[in-house]
């Protein structure tokens, strides 16, 4: 079967090229991201501030339990500034048999230091560092690990590489998944005819699947081939474009991955020889006498079993979409993106019936445009239905993944920008990364002409969520004059009452969480100190100044200066407009977007081609049925008008469903993180979207269907499907 499988294929190129083609892309997607998340994991940060060192004690992780039921899930979360270990442990350590010198790493909190560095000899024992450690929270690092001890830019880096790659490869395998199904059930529709000659001249439904599954296989092997270097090509690419943009240092090599070479093919093929299996199963499922008498027209049945399936998705798609309207924060932004994953689920399962509806709903619009032609478009319509479910799933996908998930950055920005820029009642900002001295904020205070100040720092703190926790975007500011630089659209309490041991919160956070003002509220700093503060203010603007507010003395990166106008502060390094503020942030957020956007721009590329795929495979298909029209009197002009109706019939049921689809989980996402009832398309991409759909459906169904018109309608009955 192997043969013959071989031989089919080099007699149809046309199905085989498309599939060829998705299964291709598949691999070469998968091989860069797991490029990606084995380079996350293996990296090992060389040593620096602790080389002279022979074992560090230092915290850079915590650990979170959780029991449901009988089970126990763990998960570690790194700490975002870098942990800290009680300073009383250094005398401890020292006490520690074999340990000949142990010194101590400063830490801003007091009692607290950012490690202990140890000098050892031969015999050191390190089992009873180990358990120091441990009744610390904290770990011991020797030899090469001693680099992980270090609070540098590679361990938030290899997290970003591990869940970019892990995360967006999942994605791909989901849409590959659908894209190869799709494509290989479609090439067994249109070859039913060969099947069915195969099961009458006595091969066995085992024969047939066996010869369906080789011929996958050999797609596979041919898609490794060209697939891994293409991988390659699209790791390096990638690599280079992290490091320009800085979302990698220079130290994070990312080299193609032997294990990512292996993992993608063999993925890849278990997809495609499973789609084989369960597309040859209607073919090989009837005896042979019928087989060429079904063969001769599309199967009207579909599986009732689908039908249940799609129907009871297309259900918790709408009871998605309920939670994200009644719900907030992160609830309604994971209940919203479910929805959308369910709601194309369901399209895809139920397209056939969405098919059919839509073609008898259409018909009398076709045929006042089109005439006869559009009464034989929506005829069509109905009677391929199944054959085109592939083409109505890829359009939506496109559609409906481009038009939410890539408008949702614009908005993010646009919002975040706004917030910052709303928010921000200073005028100018003393800039200083190493820190501001309290005596410099002191002068700035007693300066003629300015009427605020309020110190700055970055930070982020821990919050815990479902079984884990999230690092979440925080600011620790001097509260004392906030009110007068800064307006965070407080709706609740007042961030006149911000002490040392309450904080302010988003809506955002407070309505994930349910934390209302006066609560008592557990997070871990970002260094992994537990508090539990009062919420002292619930305000709107967490985009442009960050989930959590903290009251802090210091140190700041950044001050604040509001002035009457009258203010000279000429004579202060570093002082440069609020607005120049903005615009980092704007370009900041640019980079991040950008990675999102080229993630999300991958796999609607993906699905657009297999729509393109499948349409060229569904035209080049229809040799027979042209000829026929033909010789029954149909003219070139009046067939390519029909086309041209099934095209505008089926593009329209795709734009109205991908189209609702991304407007109802846009709104949802965007009223979740943002308050935001309307959000925010840009015109210009409405445009490329719609635009770049209608494209992909006119020329790929009608450049095919011309070339057959090319030929004589005797020639085409007698030329293979």
């Amino acid at each position: 079967m192997t043969r013959l499988a071989l031989r089919l294929l080099r007699h149809r190129p046309g199905s085989s090229t498309a599939t060829l083609i998705a299964l291709t892309l598949g691999v070469m997607i998968l091989m860069a991201m797991g490029s990606l998340v084995d380079a996350g994991l293996r990296h090992q940060p060389a040593p620096q501030r602790y080389a002279a060192a022979d074992i560090v004690v230092a915290r850079t992780e915590m650990t979170f339990t959780t029991k449901q039921f009988d089970e126990t899930t763990t998960t570690r979360v790194r700490l975002p500034d870098g942990g800290t270990v009680p300073a009383a442990l250094v005398n401890q350590v020292r006490a520690v048999p074999g340990v000949t010198e142990a010194t101590t790493v400063p830490a801003t909190r007091p009692g607290q230091v950012q490690a202990i560095l140890i000098k050892a000899g031969p015999g050191v024992d390190r089992a009873a560092l180990d358990r120091l450690a441990a009744s610390a929270g904290a770990e011991t690092f020797a030899g090469a690990d001693r680099g992980k001890a270090e609070n540098t830019a590679d361990g938030a880096a290899q997290d970003l590489l591990v869940q970019v790659g892990g995360a967006f490869g999942g994605y791909v395998v989901l849409l590959v998944i659908f894209v190869v199904a799709g494509l290989v059930g479609l090439s067994v529709r249109h070859r039913r005819r060969d099947l069915a000659l195969l099961r009458a001249i006595a091969a066995t439904p085992g024969q047939v699947r066996r010869m369906l599954v080789a011929e996958a296989a050999l797609l596979t092997g041919i898609a490794t081939v060209l697939g891994l270097p293409a991988g390659l090509l699209a790791t390096s690419w990638l690599h280079g474009e992290l490091l320009d943009r800085g979302f990698v240092p220079a130290g994070i090599p990312i080299p193609p991955s032997p294990l990512a070479a292996l993992a993608a093919p063999v993925v890849i093929a278990l997809v495609a020889m499973l789609a084989a299996v369960v597309a040859a199963r209607r073919a090989t499922a009837i005896r042979p006498t019928e087989a060429l008498g079904e063969a001769a027209v599309e199967p009207e049945r579909t599986s009732p079993v689908r039908a249940i399936i799609g129907v009871v998705l297309l259900a918790g798609a709408g009871s998605a979409g309920g939670v994200a309207a009644g719900a907030g924060g992160t609830t309604a932004l994971t209940s919203a993106l479910g929805m959308l994953y369910l709601f194309v689920t369901a399209v895809a399962l139920l397209a056939p019936w969405i098919n059919r509806g839509a073609a008898r709903l259409l018909t009398p619009l076709l045929r006042g445009v089109w005439g006869t032609s559009g009464y034989l478009a929506s005829a069509n319509l109905r009677a391929n239905a199944r054959g085109m479910a592939m083409v109505l799933t890829a359009l939506v996908l496109s559609v409906g993944f481009g038009g939410s998930v890539w408008f949702l950055q614009d908005n993010l920005q646009r919002q975040t920008l706004a917030q910052s820029r709303d928010g921000m009642l200073a005028q100018q900002a003393l800039i200083a990364p190493d820190g501001v001295p309290a005596a410099t904020i002191a002068q700035i205070r007693e300066r003629a002409g300015v009427s605020g100040v309020t110190g700055v720092r970055d930070t982020s703190v821990l919050i815990k969520t479902f079984d884990t926790a999230e690092a979440v975007p925080a600011r620790a500011i001097d509260p004392s004059e906030a009110g007068s630089t800064m307006d965070l659209g407080v709706t609740q309490g007042s961030l006149a009452d911000l002490g040392p041991d309450s904080v302010a919160v988003s809506e955002l956070q407070a309505s994930s969480h349910g934390w209302e003002v006066g609560d008592r509220v557990e997070i871990w700093l970002g260094d992994g100190t537990p508090v539990k503060p009062r919420v002292a203010a619930i305000y709107t603007r967490g985009l442009g100044f960050g989930d959590v507010v903290l009251a802090s003395a210091g140190p700041y990166d950044q001050v604040l200066i509001r002035t009457d106008g009258s203010a000279d502060l000429s004579g202060l390094a570093g002082v440069v407009p609020t607005a120049s503020l903005t615009d980092r942030l704007a370009t900041d957020l640019a980079t991040s977007a950008w990675l999102n956007k080229l993630l999300v721009g991958v796999m609607v590329g993906y699905a657009a081609l297999a729509a393109a795929n499948a349409m060229v495979l569904a035209a080049l298909a229809r040799g027979r049925e042209l000829a026929s029209l033909r010789l029954a009197g149909a003219t070139r002009r009046q067939i390519g008008r029909m086309v041209n109706a099934e095209q505008a019939g089926l593009l329209g049921v795709a734009v109205v469903i991908g189209g609702v689809i991304a407007a109802v989980t846009l709104a949802a996402v965007v009223h979740a993180l943002t308050g935001a009832l309307v959000p925010y398309v840009p015109p210009l991409g409405a445009v490329a979207i719609l635009g770049g759909a209608t494209l992909l459906a006119m020329t790929t169904t009608v450049l095919p269907v011309r070339r057959l018109l090319r030929m004589r309608p005797i020639e085409a009955l007698g030329a293979r499907e």
